[in-house]
């Protein structure tokens, strides 16, 4: 499969699933969620969803929880909305970039501040 249609339908996957997630879901589990992407296989039949997820660790643990029993309604509306022979099988990742850089973010402030004490 051609790399531009692999990364046309990761976007365009990656556009509905958080759509949907932000519209239509509506299991109250389902808290702060960002798709930050979506990693597609190149015979497109796998799809990974790397979500972010925001709040408090039992927050966390229950907006997972709530991601898991909406796995099923998710790939089914990708594939209404997405015109292709077979809807790619997804599962859901967490994205732990944004701590890795929050963290980074934390030790150079703290970094500039022993550096203005001395």
């Amino acid at each position: 499969m051609g790399q531009v249609r692999v990364e046309k339908v990761q976007e365009l996957i990656k556009q509905e699933i958080s759509k949907m997630l932000l519209t239509e879901v509506k299991d109250p589990r389902i808290g702060f969620v960002t798709v930050t992407t979506v990693e597609i296989t190149g015979d497109l039949r796998q799809a990974k969803v790397f979500v972010s997820l925001m709040g408090s660790d039992e927050q966390k643990a229950n907006t997972w929880q709530g991601l898991q029993s909406c796995l099923g309604y998710v790939r089914s509306e990708i594939g209404k909305r997405v015109r292709m022979r077979l809807t790619p099988e997804l599962t859901w990742h967490l994205d732990t970039s944004l701590d890795y850089s929050t963290r980074i973010q934390e030790l150079l402030l703290k970094i500039n501040t022993e550096e203005g004490k001395e």
